[in-house]
């Protein structure tokens, strides 16, 4: 088995009436077996091979997680071509420019807003010669040739099969885990995105570690919500269930997420940190709104969770009184908690694609849920290091997987070598040759260390980490997660580098700023009108204050205190360019877009002066303007450890 269609029919016939794919239509739960799935990935691959599909080829998939994404791509994989997914929320100019580079010519459509943007993007890709499209909602009225329904092209299969069988088996019996398998678009992070291509090979290796390493098997569920183009969803939602056998859950929208998951009991669960923030930003407000003896017990236990919790799930011992203790807050506080989150059956959840704070860590697993910190790029196949139980440390990115080698370059950037690096980069070969040296190495761009543990630590990206102007290191995502660690901060962008003090851009949460705002009786009329209040900024100013009492602490961090900061008057937004699409900071924009406010903010004027572009739902593109206060924050003096007599 050396491809994913391989590993399809190999699941057909060992289990073939086991749960494949569940997915929840219109309040229901639909379910397709391995066999009903393998049946239908051949009958489509018969109809895109009629339709010119041929070994190389790259078909783009642009929707949504659904069903039938995860059959196109199999389908697409059985007759040697390779998927590129895309990110469902960009616009049509965005999404011209990956088709163009890697010359699609089928492009699979989850429904009727992205076949517009496909037909809106079509005089910039002349290569597209089919779009098929899934959801027939409003599609009645198209008459262009080139598009066609999911389920025709798939009858078309059907009818047509005598004449291609010997075609499809001898393309699957040529599958090597050489092929190309996928293609994957980088964030765009640092720089422009670019197109990352994996072997069936490195893939599935990454997911067979995965699975030893956390004894992931058939029996699993996991839940498919994340974009699809994100190298993570796919390895969790796509790569380890074919390898596995195990079953994936689509939820039926964003909204319902919450209530599907408790529904669905996945027993695997994977999650950027911003999605965990957002989580416990809604545990957070429905405590605060409860008060009085609720918001007493719930604060007892969580105290005596994050002492005894972590330990507990580790497997140390603990004594009678605190294991009582907790025994009683997972009968009050911690498993209704967990079932409220959808998480009651969850064997192990990972937190991945950046950095997460010690503090959110220890939230989870204090309450019981095996929260662990993933490591890996697009580039590495996502398990470059791996936690294993017991073995979990907050601050740490866990031990060098199975198979992978680390070393460290000049400025202790990040070295990889492993089984799950990537091909190269598509059309881009001098790119691809700066990236891995001749040994094999992959610079990861990415500065961090071993402890004595053997656990890597990741400080930041190499071109972030700097010092301030009296050598202090300066390392802005840590101070940036111990921010946002507040349900108050939805965002925050640190500067410093070069300079002599620490300030701050803060996007703040407008749920949670919202509800506490309302509870104190404070009126406004959106969210620039709530981040002017005097009110909002003194509440920020407590969380940056307590966050700088807890780096006065540390000798090394004591220097890098917040001295003055800013809330902003619109949200960092993927369409505006100033977050990814799976939501990083791009720092260099954010930077350059506001730079009459970074300078505001070292001038020591007391307002700032922004005129910021922004693309508003409909497409449109405005400018804001606007004057923004800046505030001085509170700050302590460092505080010297005595050393032990």
């Amino acid at each position: 088995m050396d491809t994913f269609p391989q590993f399809l029919l190999h699941n057909a016939k060992t289990r073939p009436e086991s749960a494949a794919l569940r997915e929840k239509s219109r309040g229901i739960w639909q379910t397709l077996t391995w066999r009903a799935l393998a049946d239908e990935v051949r009958a489509l691959a018969a109809g895109l091979s009629a339709a010119g599909v041929q070994r190389g080829d790259h078909v783009g998939l642009l929707g949504e997680n659904r069903p039938r994404l995860f059959a196109a791509m199999a389908a697409v994989q059985w007759l040697g071509g390779v998927v590129v997914p895309l990110f469902a929320d960009t616009t049509a100019a965005e999404i011209a420019g990956p088709i163009q580079s890697a010359k699609m010519g089928v492009v699979f459509a989850e429904n009727q807003e992205q076949v517009d943007k496909l037909l809106a993007a079509m005089p910039l890709c002349p290569t597209i010669r089919h779009i098929i499209y899934d959801d027939d909602i409003g599609m009645r009225h198209y008459r262009q040739s080139y598009v066609q329904a999911y389920d025709a092209l798939l009858a078309q299969g059907r009818d047509g099969m005598a004449q291609v069988a010997g075609k499809l088996d001898a393309e699957l019996a040529r599958g090597s885990s050489k092929d190309p398998a996928a293609l994957f678009f980088t964030s765009g992070t640092t720089g422009p995105a670019r197109g990352v291509v994996h072997a069936h090979g490195a893939l599935i290796d990454r997911a067979r570690v995965a699975a030893t390493i956390d004894g992931l098997t058939e029996e699993d569920t996991s839940v498919a919500y994340l974009p699809p183009a994100w190298i993570a969803q796919h390895m969790m939602a796509y790569a380890l269930p074919m390898v596995t056998g195990s079953c994936v859950c689509c939820p039926e929208s964003s909204e319902t997420m919450l209530n599907d998951m408790r529904e669905m009991g996945p027993t695997v669960f994977l999650a950027p940190p911003r999605v965990l923030e957002a989580l416990l930003t809604q545990v957070t407000i429905r405590i605060n709104n409860t008060g009085g003896f609720k918001r007493s017990l719930y604060d007892h236990y969580m105290a005596v969770a994050q002492r005894v919790g972590p330990r507990t799930l580790a497997g140390e011992s603990v004594d009678l009184s605190d294991s009582l203790a907790y025994s009683l807050g997972h009968v009050l506080i911690y498993g209704p908690l967990r079932d409220v989150l959808g998480m009651s059956r969850l064997r192990v959840a990972y937190a991945a694609g950046e950095a997460t704070g010690p503090d959110l860590l220890l939230f989870y697993r204090a309450i019981g849920i095996n929260l662990k910190q993933l490591y890996g790029s697009t580039e590495t196949g996502l398990f470059v290091t791996a936690q294993s139980n017991g073995r979990v440390k907050a601050g740490a990115v866990g031990a060098v997987a199975p198979g992978v080698e680390l070393a460290f370059g000049p400025d202790r950037e990040v070295l990889v070598r492993s089984p799950g690096l990537f091909l190269g980069y598509h059309g881009d070969a001098e790119g691809t040759h700066r990236a891995t040296n001749a040994d094999g190495w992959f610079h990861t761009g990415d500065a961090g260390w071993l402890d004595e543990d053997g656990q890597l630590h990741i400080v930041d990206r190499v071109q972030d980490v700097g010092a301030l102007s009296d050598g202090t290191l300066f390392a802005p995502k840590m101070l940036e997660n111990k921010l946002k660690f507040s349900h108050y901060i939805n965002e925050a962008v640190v500067f410093g580098n070069g300079r002599d003090r620490v300030c701050v851009f803060v996007d703040i949460d407008a749920d949670a700023v919202g509800n506490w705002a309302d509870k104190e009786g404070l009126s406004y009329t959106g969210f620039a009108d709530l981040a002017t209040l005097d009110e909002v900024y003194g509440l920020i100013g407590e969380v940056i204050a307590s966050v700088n009492a807890a780096l006065a602490e540390d000798p090394e961090l004591a220097h890098a205190q917040v001295h003055r900061f800013l809330l902003l008057q619109k949200r960092l937004e993927p369409d505006d360019g100033e977050l990814t699409r799976i939501r990083k900071v791009r720092r260099d924009v954010v930077s350059r877009r506001f730079a009459s406010l970074v300078q505001a903010l070292y001038d020591g004027s007391p307002v700032g002066h922004v005129d910021a572009e922004v693309r508003y739902v409909d497409g449109s593109v405005g400018t804001i303007s606007s004057d923004i206060r800046i505030r001085d924050a509170k700050t302590f003096a460092a505080q010297t450890r005595q050393k032990a007599a």
